[in-house]
């Protein structure tokens, strides 16, 4: 009933109401109310007719308000006239595509899309809508039609939404082409179109349309590449989700527009910008859209000014994604900037921006970010790197961990990178930052498997130094949240400090450091007890790194920087102030004070230059007053020398001692009293390494001393001394020597008179005794076991005093020692010491020593004193040294008493052997003196001096044994000379032995001598075959025998032939039948001998024929051999020789030839008596005598 009252209330108004304009815009409204009410009218009503007639008819007004309402209206009343409608919309396409009004043709759209949304999508197609709009549109020809057809289209995506979206992909190719028509109307017809299409665009309208468009930057027509473009600009109109998904692609190649080579395409990519940019809802950015669209476009001069604007922009409101695509394109320039500003205000940007933004809308820009970012992370410039790091973080913290599967596993692999340092930094820093992003929870996983990794020893050290680099960047990243894990991350840094790699040391340093200057209140109770440990370690480079640690902290503390210089001519000059010492007492406490303090005091006497420099720094600057602070932390500095005195570290004990005398020469006498007691308090320590410490400390104490200080502690120093010299640790008593020596330089000869009369008589048992009953052996063996004990520690105690004094020690030892009875084993070991202070003594020593030994009685106490001797001998190695053993050997060798001689030979040749390479310049006279013993009545004096020549000979080169012939010639001629026997040497007469010693010599020379040495040689060997007997030349057959015939065979000169050939003959003379294996190789290089040219070779080697006859076991075929010579010989003087050789086989073996050989030589012979040389037929006359004889 109202709807009926209404109704007509509304048509009686337009019944009566005026026909004037005035009222033209009321009617309008009553048809639009009409048309509204309509919609709840019955369907078949005629009036829901007329009433549609009256709104197509309102179409026409040109007003877009009333054609957007009457299109509203119209979608339910379509139904009522169904079977009417494709004459409608016949009506509207025609009004739309022929009329020239153009209020009309944009109410024709109106009514068009209202109409279709009516009737549903099908309609479109059904009543052929779309075809006619797209012949209208593709005609050239009237531009009234292109435009309505576009007016078309606009509505119908307006109105219809997501439905008429599958029809737009058919309808971009057409619109791109209308962007650039040569109609203006046309051109904003296009635009408007687009423009509604793009705001109705679902996402997956977006992923169908963009494609296309981006496909159309590709043409190479420009009016096709603008409209893609201006079309790409339009979609900044899409809904804001599509847009955020859209803009990520279109902007990029917006971007890439702006560089075509045609102009218009140019104009048009900065429009397209121009649009996006006027969709910016935050009010920040939309100020500085022509800065970023000027850093788009001139990317090379723009980009900086575009950041520095960014930066210096407070932003208040949400990114939205419009915002993004303009400053994500220029942030990407940036990071490929060379300019380190530029990449770090890239990185700042980048950081910033995360925190205001919708992760959704940033997730399409990571990938094209995160490789810009992953360089920069990797940037030589620290700041670069930090504030990189920093933007991850806040990447990450942003969009959580999902966003960024690869970014975990990158840094993990560039945090144990081995090529580069900085990229191991710059990963750890990220690293930390991304940790801090994804929270505490995640850092508690993550510190286990760092805390182990960072100190895991098998690992390579660029790994474990890239862990610890994660030690220096999460305090930084987690700020106080991180102070729970300080405890547990020091212990690693610690042993940072210590590793072998250099490198890791400087990364364990700066966490170090790090930990102190963020954490100085948790340091002091949890750093400074590890620091303090570590002032005292054994590695010099934990005691480095701690004191830098401690300075650090303790500059934090006192309030100084410490980077001040603290170089100055006095190394105690202090540079702190009482209010620093005072806040650094206040804020370790006294206790723990006076240990840093002891500890930096000592490290300013470190072995290590680095330790001393930086600990000479650290307390220069906290330190006001040097003497003043050590007396106050004098008792606490006493108890770390002391323990660091009686550490089993050397270096240690060093430092501790050279801090104790540091300490003397700061505070003199004051503190004498008091150190000397506890020093000498030490000794009856059971640690030997605090013995040693003792020994160490007074070292010090006396080179930092005056001679008076000494001397007037010297009753307390010396029984010191004294004891520590016998201690049972071979380093105390090094130590004690060290002490013995810098005392000796303080008080002179006191330190020799009181000492060393003192370890004599405990070396000869003199004051060391105890008192027995006499009843209990075993207490006695006991003491005797401990006498002999101290006595071998009393020679150590010498010997290494001797290594330090010798030059003064030796002229009081050695009177001493070779008292009788002489001390052989202490000058032994004195002498392996001694250097060559030796020299002025060793003669005296040497004549003690040989005496001494020749009148002991005791075999066993005689064979340990050879022992001693010959120890003392071997250490001899100076040229002059040996050249007084020498002389001392030439002297002792020559006397009346046969002990000392065996003494003296026997020490010699012992010498021979150990000291092969120290007496080369004395070989002449070593071999004269073993040959002239060859004469000696005792035979262990001959073995000996054989021995003796045989080590002397035997491993000498061929040019020294050739060079020692006349040597040894000279030496045998004197030995024989003084022998009792005539033709006669003993010491070539030994069973077994002979000439073999020096054999070698006679070989050298024979063999591979000159001419003129292998003719002396030949007749050394005579002269030596000679001096020999047969038995003892049975053991060199084979050494003389092989040489002689060798030579024999070869061309040599007649005088070494004839050497060789009587040597031969001396030499079967001796040993005859042992000559039998040599029988084959003799007897045809003897024949040989008689056909030489030399009648002297000839007649030697007839001479040895002779005497091989008399071992031949087989003769006949000697004397046919002679026989065949002469009948083959007509030359007399060869003939002679024949004879003479001949004669003396007759004469050695003549009856032992058989009769057929009888015959022939007496056959032969009696040819000869008819030559014509007198000398031949006389000779022949004796032979054929022989041989008759013989019969």
């Amino acid at each position: 009933d109202n709807l009926t009252m209404l109704l007509q209330i509304m048509e009686d108004f337009l019944k009566e109401a005026p026909k004037t304009a005035n009222y033209d815009s009321v009617r309008q409204n009553v048809v639009i109310l009409m048309g509204k009410l309509a919609k709840d009218m019955d369907k078949d009503s005629t009036k829901v007719k007329n009433i549609l007639g009256q709104l197509i008819s309102t179409l026409n007004t040109p007003s877009q308000q009333v054609q957007a309402a009457v299109a509203d209206c119209l979608p339910p009343l379509v139904p009522a006239i169904k079977d009417e409608a494709g004459v409608y919309v016949q009506q509207l396409l025609n009004v739309l595509l022929q009329s020239e009004d153009y209020a009309e043709k944009k109410g024709a759209a109106y009514g068009l899309a209202g109409f279709i949304k009516g009737l549903g999508i099908l309609a479109v197609k059904q009543y052929n809508v779309l075809n006619e709009l797209t012949d209208a549109i593709q005609d050239k020809t009237n531009a009234k039609r292109r435009e309505g057809a576009l007016f078309g289209l606009e509505m119908l995506t307006s109105m219809l939404g997501r439905l008429f979206e599958v029809y737009i992909v058919n309808i971009l190719p057409h619109l791109l082409l209308c962007f650039g028509d040569n109609d203006v109307k046309v051109r904003e017809a296009a635009e408007d179109c687009a423009r509604a299409i793009m705001s109705k665009l679902t996402s997956h309208g977006v992923k169908i349309v963009l494609p296309g468009l981006l496909k159309g930057l590709e043409s190479d027509l420009w009016r096709t590449k603008c409209g893609a473009v201006e079309l790409l600009g339009a979609m900044a109109h899409c809904a804001p989700k599509q847009l955020s998904t859209c803009l990520p692609s279109i902007v990029p190649k917006l971007i890439e527009v702006l560089t075509d080579s045609h102009q218009r395409v140019q104009k048009s990519g900065t429009q397209a910008l121009k649009q996006i940019g006027s969709v910016i809802k935050n009010p920040e950015i939309q100020a500085i859209v022509p800065v970023l669209l000027d850093a788009l476009q001139e990317p090379t001069k723009k980009t900086q000014a575009s950041l520095h604007t960014l930066i210096q922009t407070r932003f208040v409101h949400f990114i939205d994604a419009p915002s993004l695509a303009l400053i994500i394109p220029v942030i990407e320039r940036a990071f490929q900037n060379r300019s380190t500003e530029t990449r770090k205000m890239a990185a700042q940007i980048i950081g910033n921006i995360y925190s205001l933004t919708d992760s959704k809308d940033l997730a399409p820009y990571l990938p094209n970010i995160l490789p810009g970012l992953k360089l920069s992370l990797l940037d030589p410039v620290p700041e670069v790197r930090a504030v990189s790091a920093h933007a991850l973080g806040s990447m990450v913290r942003a969009m959580g961990e999902e966003a960024f599967q690869e970014i975990v596993p990158w840094l993990m692999e560039h945090l144990v990178l081995e090529s580069s340092p900085v990229d191991r930094s710059g990963a750890a820093q990220g690293l930390s930052e991304v940790i801090f992003g994804l929270g505490a929870d995640r850092l508690e996983k993550s510190m286990k498997e760092i805390i182990e990794r960072s100190q895991q020893i098998d690992l390579a050290a660029h790994v474990r130094d890239g862990y610890m680099m994660m030690f220096i960047y999460l305090p930084i990243s987690f700020g106080e949240k991180f102070v729970p894990y300080v405890g547990r991350i020091i212990p690693p840094i610690l042993k940072g400090l210590a590793d072998e790699t250099e490198f890791v040391r400087d990364t364990a340093l700066k966490a170090g450091q790090r930990i102190v200057n963020s954490y100085a209140e948790t340091a002091i109770s949890l750093f400074v007890p590890e620091l303090e440990q570590g002032l005292f370690d054994d590695n010099w480079r934990i005691r480095y790194s701690s004191v830098l640690l401690l300075g650090e902290l303790l500059f934090k503390v006192s309030g100084v920087t410490g980077k001040a210089t603290t170089e100055s001519v006095d190394e105690d000059d202090n540079f702190g102030t009482e209010y620093g010492l005072q806040s650094i007492t206040h804020s370790l406490g006294r206790d723990r004070r006076d240990r840093v303090l002891s500890g930096l005091y000592m490290g300013r006497s470190d072995i290590a230059l680095t330790v001393r420099q930086s600990a000479l720094h650290v307390w220069k600057t906290i330190i006001s007053n040097t003497p003043r602070t050590l007396r106050e932390i004098l008792q606490t500095l006493f108890t770390l020398l002391l323990g660091c005195l009686a550490s089993s570290n050397f270096d240690k004990r060093q430092i501790a001692a050279r801090t104790l005398g540091d300490l003397v020469r700061k505070l003199g006498e004051r503190v004498l009293p008091e150190i000397i007691p506890i020093l000498e308090k030490g000794l009856d320590s059971p640690q030997s390494d605090q013995r040693q410490g003792v020994c160490i400390g007074l070292s010090e104490i006396m080179a930092a001393c005056s001679r008076d200080y000494i001397i007037a502690f010297s009753n307390t120093i010396i029984p010191t001394v004294r004891r520590a010299l016998l201690d049972p640790l071979v380093e105390v008593r090094q130590s004690a020597a060290k002490t013995f020596e810098n005392l000796h330089s303080s008080i002179g000869t006191q330190a020799l008179d009181d000492i060393l009369p003192y370890l004599l008589n405990v070396m000869q048992n003199d004051t060391i005794s105890t008192t027995t009953n006499g009843t209990e052996r075993q207490q006695e063996d006991e003491e005797q076991e401990r006498e002999e004990t101290e006595r071998d520690y009393a020679l150590d105690a010498l010997q290494r005093i001797m290594q330090l004094k010798s030059r003064v020690v030796l002229p009081y030892l050695v009177p001493h020692l070779i008292q009788s009875p002489v001390d052989i084993k202490a000058l032994a070991s004195l002498t392996l010491v001694a250097g060559d202070a030796l020299v002025r003594h060793l003669s005296r020593i040497i004549q003690a020593v040989i005496t001494h030994i020749a009148e002991e009685k005791d075999p066993q106490a005689k064979q340990q004193h050879m022992y001693y001797a010959e120890q003392l001998l071997a250490a001899i190695n100076d040229p002059e040294g040996i050249q007084v053993v020498i002389r001392e050997s030439q002297e002792f060798s020559r006397s009346s008493k046969v002990n000392i001689r065996l003494v003296t030979i026997n020490l010699l040749l012992s010498f021979c052997k150990q000291s092969k390479s120290s007496y080369q310049e004395y070989i002449d006279d070593l071999i004269r003196i073993g040959i002239s013993l060859f004469n000696d009545d005792n035979e262990q004096i001959l073995n000996t001096a054989w021995d003796c020549v045989d080590v002397i000979i035997k491993d000498m080169d061929q040019l020294e044994l050739q060079k020692r012939l006349p040597i040894v010639r000279q030496a045998l001629r004197i030995a024989q000379s003084n022998s009792r026997e005539r033709g006669r040497l003993s010491g070539l007469c030994i069973p077994k032995k002979g000439i073999g010693c020096i054999l070698p010599i006679y070989k050298e020379c024979i063999l591979n001598g000159p001419p003129e040495l292998r003719e002396s040689g030949a007749n050394g060997l005579n002269e030596a075959i000679n001096l020999s007997d047969a038995e003892a030349l049975k053991s060199s057959i084979m050494n003389v025998t092989g040489p002689l015939i060798r030579v024999l065979g070869e061309r040599f000169s007649t005088d070494i032939k004839v050497a060789i050939l009587e040597t031969l003959s001396t030499f079967m003379g001796k040993v005859g039948v042992q000559l039998k294996p040599f029988l084959p190789q003799l007897q045809p290089t003897l024949l040989k001998g008689l056909n030489d040219p030399a009648r002297q070779v000839r007649v030697k080697a007839g001479n040895a024929l002779g005497l091989l006859s008399h071992i031949h076991v087989r003769i006949d075929p000697i004397f046919v051999e002679l026989l065949n010579g002469l009948k083959m010989n007509d030359d007399s003087s060869f003939k002679e020789t024949y004879l003479l050789a001949l004669k003396i086989c007759l004469a050695a073996v003549g009856s032992k030839i058989s009769d057929d050989v009888k015959k022939q030589t007496e056959q032969s012979l009696i040819n000869c008596q008819s030559n014509e040389s007198d000398i031949v037929r006389q000779l022949a006359s004796n032979c054929k005598e022989i041989l008759l004889s013989s019969n």
